[in-house]
């Protein structure tokens, strides 16, 4: 019984494969749905944007050399810069999530996808709206339930 529960475990991964890029937006747009509502509402219009790797630019702009180092990226002007007023010609806010990063993370530790995905997304967010490490763990923990 022993090997046949195994081999049923691994013909369960056999066809699997790491989402792609469309597959790792809808991930994303969950997670960001299931936040709670009033941490939703601080966001805005946010963007959401799902790539495989930073940009140089990017990698640059936050000091980081390998793009393996950067998941996620908020690009914009948030609550704690003046982010509430709206300015006629300014690019919307929007938070880069950085696929192939998460996935190597994901890889290397003990938890779900969508559990690594949700806490980049709440991250980035949440340092650019002037929230604490603390906060952003309580609003972890009120999506989680």
């Amino acid at each position: 019984m022993g090997s046949r529960a195994a081999g049923n475990e691994r013909s369960s991964w056999t066809g699997a494969v790491a989402p792609d890029l469309a597959e790792f937006e809808r991930i994303a747009l969950a997670a960001f749905d299931e936040l709670p509502p009033e941490f939703r509402e601080l966001c805005g219009e946010i963007e959401i944007r799902v790539a495989d790797f930073a940009e140089d630019d990017a990698l640059e702009s936050v000091g980081v050399e390998d793009p393996f180092e950067l998941m996620g990226l908020f690009e914009g002007i948030g609550l704690a810069q003046g982010g509430a007023e709206s300015f006629s010609g300014r690019m919307p806010n929007r938070v880069w999530l950085y696929r192939r990063a998460i996935l190597d993370y994901w890889c290397a530790y003990d938890e779900p996808l969508g559990g690594v995905i949700a806490h980049v997304l709440i991250h980035e967010i949440g340092h650019h709206f002037g929230l604490s490490d603390d906060d952003m763990e309580a609003i972890e923990a009120a999506a989680d339930d």
